[in-house]
């Protein structure tokens, strides 16, 4: 399993980002102004934050006539939320292993 770049987890945090990319995982394809008109910045804002969730390949558009379409790509946020759920159960399963210690500890003194 490929473990996701800093940056993708930096650009997944940002609330307009995410939001964004809710946008665009409910709706399909959007143009930037489609993208803006639900969210609290402008469409520059919006296209800024596009470009970099593009730089992280968590969304790829396309050009249709003289307007440009949006949409996220369900592979890379796949693979990032994979590993999310790897590291999950990899605390989970440390944090079992500390609390029997803790017990066995606990029943020893």
């Amino acid at each position: 399993m490929t473990r996701p770049q800093p940056q993708v987890l930096a650009a997944l945090a940002d609330p307009t980002r995410w939001h964004v990319l809710q946008l665009l995982a409910e709706r399909g394809e959007q143009t930037a102004t489609q993208l803006a008109a639900p969210l609290p910045v402008s469409r520059p804002a919006v296209i800024k934050h596009l470009i970099a969730l593009q730089q992280h390949d968590l969304v790829s558009s396309r050009r249709l006539g003289r307007a440009r379409l949006y949409s996220a790509n369900p592979s890379r946020l796949a693979e990032t939320a994979q590993w999310m759920a790897s590291v999950a159960t990899t605390w989970e399963a440390n944090l079992l292993r500390l609390k029997a210690l803790a017990e066995d500890t606990r029943h020893t003194e």
